[in-house]
């Protein structure tokens, strides 16, 4: 990895942002940070397409504490600093609620749903118009596959997508960018991975997608490249054709 693959990120960004016009002038940009690669890569690219892409906007780094211990932030407070970025953490309980009061037996839905919600509000309190999540092309293959497998229809999440009960937009820049091409350069720029401890770590019914694919691939190694192609082939069959249409003027 090196400074072909950051190349590689900015130019998928671009390409995102032409076809889904994710980024415009006098946009406040919230970047949702976690502390994992993703969500830093997110940060440290937005820095860098900011400089090039010739259009104004800001960025604010929001971090949502769901009150796992320990989770120390003040390496995330540090690499925004250097990037010129101010950085919010948010404290919550929804570790406890999701864990211990609701003791859901299937606690993802719910906790990402609560910490969208917190950093959604973080982020108006904050004069943003925008969230940028960092979801990627694996993101979207596998949110696929769940969708095919645990609910029977197609579906899987936008790149950009309008809240009108909040009036605020969520954009994903990273949804063309390969999950490994994000891990290749989070390493090459020693980035402060801080992952905040979950319980259920790696337990996960999207774990189980993730091995079931990275298995498939040892007999189809270009099935993600295929099944994200098939998502954004307008010429036949394209499930992001709608937020194309509705984004345009």
């Amino acid at each position: 990895m090196g400074k072909s693959d950051i190349k590689r990120v900015l130019g998928s960004i671009r390409r995102a942002d032409e076809k889904f016009g994710l980024i415009e002038n006098g946009d406040k940009i919230a970047v949702g940070i976690s502390g994992g690669k993703d969500s830093l890569m997110l940060l440290f690219a937005l820095s860098i397409y900011k400089k090039f892409c010739k259009k104004d906007f800001e960025l604010l780094a929001i971090t949502v504490d769901l009150g796992f211990k320990p989770f120390d932030t003040s390496r995330i407070e540090e690499f925004a600093k250097s990037l010129g970025i101010e950085y919010i953490r948010v404290e919550s309980e929804i570790g406890e609620v999701v864990f211990s009061i609701r003791k859901e037996k299937n606690p993802c839905a719910l906790c990402a749903n609560m910490r969208r919600g917190a950093l959604n509000s973080a982020a108006k309190e904050n004069g943003c118009n925008k969230v940028a999540l960092a979801h990627h092309a694996d993101d979207a293959i596998e949110t696929l596959i769940m969708s095919l497998f645990f609910e029977g229809r197609m579906n899987t999440f936008s790149p950009r997508t309008y809240l009108s009960r909040i009036d605020l937009t969520v954009i994903r820049p990273f949804v063309f960018v390969p999950e490994s091409i994000l891990t290749g350069c989070a390493n090459d720029n020693e980035l402060p991975i801080t992952n905040a401890p979950c319980p259920i770590d790696g337990k996960t019914s999207r774990q189980d997608i993730k091995d079931l694919i990275s298995t498939l691939q040892k007999t189809y190694p270009d099935i993600k490249e295929k099944l994200l192609h098939a998502l954004d082939n307008t010429e036949t069959y394209n499930l992001w054709d709608k937020y194309v249409a509705d984004n345009k003027e």
